[in-house]
């Protein structure tokens, strides 16, 4: 018996017993992150105290979230994301220089082959919904116009869905698109005004949040992911700050940064040279991208 098997298991020794087992771990990574998650999960077992039947009903907790999740749908990410795990994650692993924009999650909809567009091309296909002007500018940390720079946009429709949550109701592609900016860094395309949706809750997540007392929407979003060559990649959101949810999304995804000013706008002229047929919403909203550190 070699040296770190030595020491029968107690309540006050079990760290030290169970990591002790882990002396020879194929790296000194995966030794280091067993050894926190060992310690903070006996702390928090020592601290709940739970009965055996608590114990098993955590395991079937698990297990339950395990068996929802195929393909098509990740249950222990939803997991992750509403006890804020994913953000904390996203939050380290996108720590932003000063005047940077901000990060958030990606989310479940995002489709890789979305087509590209020609600026100011309208993403909404098939007509339904409040028509929305958006745009801006895409900047470094100096203020500089990024040329070139691509933003890949998606969002859900005006009643909360994403088109490939609605085969055969909503076209292909529907409120999706790829622009890529001029030498002046300016972006600008037609939408229209997103809603806030839940988040699947017919699940175990579901439960857990009814259980916590809370509720499972997200406020309305647009989302993108913006990357220019000699920058950081850009996995981000803007948020309309009068949502009834702005202050309570399900996955804590908001940040005050990425509020931005919707305007709803009666102007005819402009509503006519947008191609628009009456009143219509605008948001203003720059990016800031920070140089590639790799």
């Amino acid at each position: 018996m070699e040296a770190h098997e030595k020491g029968f298991f107690t309540e006050a020794n079990s760290v030290e017993v169970v990591t002790g087992r882990n002396r020879n771990a194929s790296s000194e990574r995966l030794k280091a992150v067993m050894e926190v998650i060992t310690r903070k999960l006996h702390e928090a077992v020592k601290e709940i105290e739970p009965t055996q039947d608590e114990w098993f009903d955590a395991i079937l907790f698990l297990t339950r979230t395990g068996q929802l999740s195929t393909e098509w749908r990740q249950e222990f990410i939803l997991l992750s994301d509403v006890l804020g795990v994913s953000m904390l994650v996203d939050a380290i692993n996108n720590r932003k220089p000063s005047g940077a924009s901000e990060s958030t999650v990606l989310g479940p909809f995002h489709i890789a082959d979305a087509p590209e567009l020609p600026m100011g091309a309208n993403i909404c296909l098939d007509q339904k919904g409040e028509d929305m002007f958006i745009h801006g500018r895409i900047l470094d940390t100096e203020g500089k116009p990024i040329a070139n720079a691509v933003l890949d946009v998606w969002q859900a429709n005006d009643e909360g869905f994403y088109d490939v949550q609605q085969k055969g109701i909503q076209p292909d592609f529907n409120l999706r698109g790829v622009f890529r900016t001029g030498a002046d860094g300016r972006y600008w395309f037609r939408a229209v005004k997103p809603k806030f949706y839940p988040i699947p809750d017919d699940g175990t997540v579901g439960k857990l949040l009814h259980a916590l007392g809370r509720h499972p929407y997200r406020p309305a979003h647009l989302h993108y992911i913006l990357k220019a060559d000699g920058f950081e990649t850009l996995t981000t959101h803007i948020f309309d700050p009068d949502d009834p949810y702005i202050n309570s999304d399900a996955v804590f995804g908001v940040k005050e940064s990425l509020l931005a000013e919707f305007r709803r706008i009666d102007d005819p002229g402009r509503a006519e040279s947008l191609e628009f047929g009456g009143p219509f919403w605008e948001v203003e909203h720059d990016f800031v991208l920070a140089r590639d550190r790799k």
